[in-house]
């Protein structure tokens, strides 16, 4: 696994950034951001702290595809902490076999850090060699378009 690291200063409240980037008060706003990484990007759980969450997309062929994942901490507001323990591949959640291993116990982590009424958001992620270009060109994009959503 590699350990990146993307940073942006969004113009709100920390509140607003948590709310906006998770689809608290609503979900459109998660799956705006994420459509970065693919139009159909959504989620299927809850953000409370130890709770399953499905992180899917539909792929080319029409099929729901994804992480299988628990929010390992949730501290609303200041700090989000995503363990990946599995895949979701046609519709199935796969937890085990050489595919999983190379993400099992990865870690997607959001801090949020208010200054003067602007929010710093720093995300520390665990990838795959094979996915550290595409994550590297897609992540800070997927920021703008967050950055974008926050200060409208």
């Amino acid at each position: 696994m590699k350990k990146i690291q993307f940073t942006v200063i969004i113009n709100v409240p920390s509140k607003k950034v948590y709310d906006v980037m998770l689809g608290i008060s609503n979900k459109s706003t998660y799956e705006q951001w994420t459509a970065m990484f693919n139009p159909t990007s959504t989620y299927d759980g809850s953000w409370n702290k130890g709770s399953k969450m499905l992180f899917i997309g539909v792929d080319e062929k029409g099929e729901k595809g994804g992480m299988v994942s628990e929010i390992a901490e949730n501290i609303p507001n200041r700090f989000v902490s995503i363990r990946h323990y599995g895949l979701v591949k046609a519709n199935l959640e796969i937890t085990e076999g050489p595919e999983v291993e190379k993400w099992a116990n990865g870690f997607e982590n959001y801090t949020f850090e208010e200054n003067n009424g602007a929010a710093k958001v720093t995300v520390d992620l665990d990838t795959t060699e094979d996915f550290l270009d595409y994550m590297n060109q897609t992540y800070p994009k997927a920021l703008d378009k967050l950055k974008e959503l926050c200060e409208k």
